[in-house]
């Protein structure tokens, strides 16, 4: 069971002043209420939480995850189509292998949670992962000559594991805080969202910059930077030491907590109220064919595509970026309280049919219509986004309702990790459909076929939305409780049979 334990460090302090009557009834300036509100929010949540947690969140969402993960995705497809030259299909292929570290987040959360380091859960792993980013980054782009494609995909694939060990680390007091301050996760996912939105419009609008005026190869190095304040992060953020481990009986404790954490984990994925709306979030993601590299080598071609710069590939994601950020107000603000599936059906459903944006532009009716390349592809970009970050938000939220408690950092783990084998199997459908189709760097008569395949597929996720709870976020089950109620009903039932044998069998003997 996690002794990470959050603690407030900022608390309220009461006011014995009165203010005069005149100024009580004075009402705040609305344009001052509303730019006061976000910080207003943010010294809530550090009163009600630990303020590190909180830096821990902007730097792992913010600097990590949404920075180096947009930074990450536009230069190294850059770097896969002008240092190494490779076809489109063989790096959504690559892609498929930089999730793997993320498929093992189950690993990661396990480690946090039942081997700790010189007495430290989390701490110790934010500087491990923090290590692992700097020194593949610093490799990957070291020196005037290109490595192989080998080495340069291990160390992309180290980058991406720095970011996962890092991310599995800090969800794991995320998932402990949403079970503690119920009320609170939405809150806790809203700020995930905005500080990682935020990021990626960083990353996305500097990344463009740094590839033409840096170059693919050396612009990679610039990840180091963000993996660094990981290593910052585990010196300062908070958490409770635990009892001395360089003894044989907390090597021992470690092995039965091993054990403890695996058991935990098989009972509570066997409860259907937890095996069907992850296999819903699975297929959800799985389903929906990734495409983008065919999309990238297309939008950078000159003949048969618009031919945009590396500057406004970098500004259409950063655009996206911001509507990322309307998606998360949107949720956080309208829709939290809606029932999972209800909200669910509908997001999915905007989300398929946004697809056919991709198809339109494909087949350039965009032009057919009088709409601008560069105009078009903003607005489908902005919708995506808004659409797909409605549509994950409750995910989370319902993802951090299924983990029991004492073992929210593994069990979250093991959750994310399943989606990131969605992404995975997401990825590599996607390079088989390339390949299938036969999208090449210079050849794209059947992109258009492929696009609508994808929609399609994401239409079809549509039948499996009864998988989800009909219910809120405030009345979804802990799986702890269940398999507490399950456990005295199965108590009672035998105490029953026994006291209904009982009279029975002395019947008999007389």
């Amino acid at each position: 069971m996690s002794n990470f334990e959050t603690q407030n460090l900022i608390e309220p302090k009461p006011q014995h002043h009165e203010q005069p009557p005149e100024t009580a009834t004075k009402h705040p300036n609305p344009i001052t209420s509303l730019i006061l509100q976000p910080f207003q929010w943010l010294k809530m949540l550090s009163s009600e939480l630990n303020p590190s947690f909180i830096l821990g969140i902007f730097l792992i969402y913010g600097l990590s995850q949404g920075f180096s993960a947009s930074f990450f995705k536009v230069v190294t497809d850059y770097y896969w189509k002008d240092v190494q030259k490779v076809q489109p299909s063989k790096v959504q292929l690559f892609i498929g292998l930089y999730h793997i570290p993320w498929v093992m987040k189950p690993v990661w959360g396990l480690m946090t949670d039942v081997f700790p380091v010189m007495g430290y859960k989390r701490r110790p792993y934010f500087i491990i992962a923090g290590v692992v980013g700097m020194v593949a980054a610093t490799i990957v782009a070291e020196g005037s000559t290109r490595v192989g494609v080998a080495t340069a995909l291990w160390c992309l694939i180290a980058i991406a594991a720095g970011m996962a060990i890092a991310d599995v680390t800090i969800d794991a007091c995320i998932a402990r805080n949403s079970i503690e301050f119920k009320s609170l996760a939405p809150d806790m996912q809203s700020l995930c969202g905005v500080c990682s939105s935020a990021g990626a419009l960083i990353g996305y609008a500097t990344s463009g910059f740094f590839v033409h005026h840096l170059g693919p190869q050396i612009a990679l190095g610039l990840l180091a930077i963000p993996a660094s304040s990981q290593i910052f992060l585990g010196f300062v953020i908070y958490e409770k030491k635990t009892t001395d481990h360089d003894s044989s009986i907390g090597k021992k404790q470690a092995i039965d907590n091993l054990g403890g954490a695996l058991k935990g984990m098989y009972d509570t994925i066997q409860i259907p109220q937890v095996w069907k709306p992850t296999l819903y979030m699975y297929l959800s993601i799985a389903l929906s064919f990734s495409t983008h590299e065919g999309h990238f080598y297309w939008y950078t071609d000159s003949k048969a595509g618009p031919a945009f710069s590396e500057e406004f590939v970098g500004m259409i994601r950063a655009i996206g970026a911001c509507a990322s950020i309307v998606g998360v107000l949107i949720y956080h603000k309208l829709l939290k309280d809606y029932p999972f599936r209800k909200l669910l059906f509908f997001a999915q459903l905007v989300y398929a049919l946004s697809g056919f944006l991709d198809l339109i532009f494909i087949l350039r009716w965009n032009l057919v219509l009088g709409i601008p390349d560069y105009l078009f592809v903003v607005l489908e970009e902005c919708v995506t986004h808004i659409v797909t970050r409605v549509r994950w938000m409750p995910m989370i939220v319902l993802s951090t309702s299924l983990c029991p408690i004492g073992l929210e950092g593994t069990f979250f783990a093991l959750l994310m990790s399943i989606d990131s084998l969605g992404s995975l199997s997401s990825k590599w459908g996607g390079a088989i459909v390339l390949q299938v189709f036969h999208v090449t760097r210079t050849d794209f008569t059947n992109l258009w076929l492929v696009t609508f395949i994808k929609s399609i597929m994401r239409l079809v996720t549509l039948c499996f939305i009864f998988l989800v709870p009909n219910t809120g976020r405030l009345d979804t089950p802990n799986p702890s409780e269940i398999l507490q109620s399950e456990s005295k009903s199965a108590d009672l039932e035998t105490n029953s049979d026994n006291l209904q044998l009982l009279p029975l069998k002395a019947r008999q003997e007389v």
